[in-house]
């Protein structure tokens, strides 16, 4: 990602005035310090520019540092697509970013991870479809099992929702 370019449009700037702002804070200068004493550097960028500047620059390199970050997990986990590498690099927010990486973050064990354990996607996916003449007891009724530890027909449906609850949440485009 080309950071000064993109602080340099959002800016209305030049890109080497950026560039020179850019340098200065790397160096440890405050932002009130350049605009004092470093405008003839900067272009006589002001000091709420310099601020936004600051700011802006944290927040991109903080996205492309978590964006690297993700691409190698997904690399490792062999999970990485043209199309999700594409969408990845493309994500313009750390928000977007992480909501396309949830389904593929390694789990911890959650509720809907027991559920699933226990057999109960296809009750989810009876629910989900809401195709079914039968009511939810009827349907969860053949997912009773004392081997899996389903013991009745609630259980089975407090399952299937946990699962439901976590398939929508994990879906980046809802």
């Amino acid at each position: 990602m080309d950071i000064c370019g993109l602080i340099a449009k959002e800016l209305e700037v030049r890109r080497e005035q950026v560039e020179a702002a850019v340098k200065l804070l790397d160096e440890g200068s405050t932002v009130p310090f350049i605009a004092r004493y470093r405008k003839e550097v900067t272009g006589s960028l002001n000091d709420e520019q310099l601020r936004t500047l600051s700011t802006r620059l944290e927040y991109l390199r903080a996205l492309d540092e978590r964006r690297e970050t993700i691409l190698e997990s997904l690399r490792k986990q062999e999970v990485l697509t043209p199309e999700l590498q594409k969408a990845v690099e493309a994500a313009q927010t750390l928000v977007a970013l992480e909501d396309l990486y949830l389904p593929y973050r390694p789990k911890r064990r959650t509720r809907a991870t027991i559920a699933k354990e226990k057999g109960l996607e296809g009750l989810a996916a009876i629910f989900l479809l809401q195709k079914s003449r039968k009511t939810p007891e009827q349907e969860a009724a053949a997912y009773i099992s004392q081997e899996k530890g389903v013991a009745d027909a609630q259980e089975a449906i407090y399952g299937a929702k946990d699962i439901i609850a976590e398939t929508v949440c994990e879906d980046a485009n809802i």
